[in-house]
């Protein structure tokens, strides 16, 4: 063997290790960042994304919320099979009300395995910068590192802590990592999609990710950074009052602006219900739960209620008429309906082929495909099979 092809053996055996060992995922959310903010904004980090890396357009679960649809991304389940079904809802095996804000932090309403889990228990070290019910013990388990959710914390030091995780030595650095904004999601609400505000926000989560890819292309470390929103957004063109078509003293509403779930005492009350929403506005149509459309994926949990109320115009729905004014932006549409629902899928790193823009997908192909990255077990039977994303992946 010559001298220089026993200098490249040696190179290669001494860099083998690095190439060998697992990868690592950043998965970061951009709270409703819609599937044409980046062009329409100006969002030059994400653009080069786009344009370098793995992109698509992702089609949320319905109903197009945040806490249903985060928990679709890390779990490959619908929300009706995840059991997350929208951000307020009612279980009448429980008889308890689920709210984002007050129960997140109880892990057993949630039906299925979250990444962060099933890469504890497959003695992967996870980590969550905020995520929905990540805060919660789920099967016994949490991440190795985690953060109880706390809106005020600056978006610059959640970033930090994510970077500094990565720079944790070997044996205690996380694999894989989430990181949650919602900037914009917040501007497109109280401001609508179309506002200077929203271009703001728009603007600094562009810049956060810049810097974290960044700073992550400086670290000698395999890291996939995955950006993601879990929905867009869309105008309102005012509400619909449905007390002015039925009689709901009688029956409990969650009302989520956009849908609204009813659960009656009995049969009969939910049929009168029915039968008195049933047609009376193009604005809205109302569906006994067995009967909600196949492709919205919405029927398999008694905890959708006896029936769902779907707008079909860009209106809030309410139970009474509003005291205040109504938000400008919101989500919670049909996305087959509302292309406005779309939001983005953004791949970049080791793991992930270049150049390469995806059909649309439904986010539930999102936890297999970071599955098989990180070399992870996933349970049988999800809904997401990861397919859609193979075109992505680097063999």
């Amino acid at each position: 063997m010559t001298r220089r092809l026993r200098f490249l053996a040696l190179l290669w055996i001494a860099v083998l290790p690095a190439f060998a060992q697992r990868p690592y995922v950043v998965l970061v959310s951009l709270d409703g960042f819609r599937y044409d903010y980046a062009e329409k904004y100006g969002a030059t980090n994400l653009l080069d994304l786009a344009k370098a890396d793995a992109s698509a357009e992702l089609i949320p679960s319905y109903p197009s919320i945040t806490f249903p649809n985060h928990i679709s991304i890390v779990t490959g389940m619908y929300p009706e099979h995840h059991g997350i079904v929208a951000n307020t809802f009612f279980d009448p095996a429980r008889k308890q009300e689920y709210s984002m804000r007050q129960a997140s932090t109880e892990g057993d309403w949630l039906e299925s395995m979250p990444l962060w889990v099933l890469a504890e228990e497959q003695k992967v070290k996870a980590a969550t910068m905020f995520w929905p019910m990540s805060d919660a013990e789920i099967a016994g388990v949490r991440p190795s590192y985690w953060y109880k959710y706390d809106g005020s914390v600056p978006d610059e030091e959640r970033v930090a802590r994510v970077e500094g995780w990565l720079k944790l030595p070997e044996k205690d650095r996380p694999h894989f990592i989430t990181l949650y904004f919602s900037d914009t999601d917040s501007a497109g609400h109280k401001f609508g999609p179309d506002s200077p505000e929203e271009a703001a926000a728009v603007k600094h989560v562009d810049t956060l990710v810049g810097g974290l890819w960044k700073d992550i292309q400086a670290m000698v470390l395999p890291v996939d950074l995955i950006v993601v929103s879990d929905h867009g957004m869309q105008s309102t063109e005012g509400f619909v009052n449905l007390s002015d078509y039925a009689d709901l003293s009688k029956v409990r509403v969650e009302n989520s602006g956009a849908f609204a779930l009813i659960y009656a005492p009995d049969h009969a009350t939910a049929e009168q219900t029915y039968l008195a929403l049933k047609g009376k506005s193009p604005k809205f149509d109302v569906y006994r739960r067995a009967e909600v459309p196949a492709g919205l994926h919405f029927s398999d949990n008694e905890r959708i209620g006896d029936l769902v109320v779907i707008a079909r115009e860009p209106v809030i729905l309410m139970t009474q008429k509003p005291t205040q004014d109504i938000e400008r932006g919101e989500h919670g549409y049909d996305p087959a309906q509302f292309r406005t629902m779309h939001g983005i899928f953004y791949a970049a790193g080791p793991d992930v082929r270049t150049g390469v823009r995806l059909e649309p997908f439904v986010n539930v192909e999102i936890a297999p495909f970071i599955a098989q990255i990180l070399g992870l077990s996933v349970p049988a039977g999800l809904d997401g099979s990861g397919k859609a994303l193979d075109g992505a992946l680097r063999q």
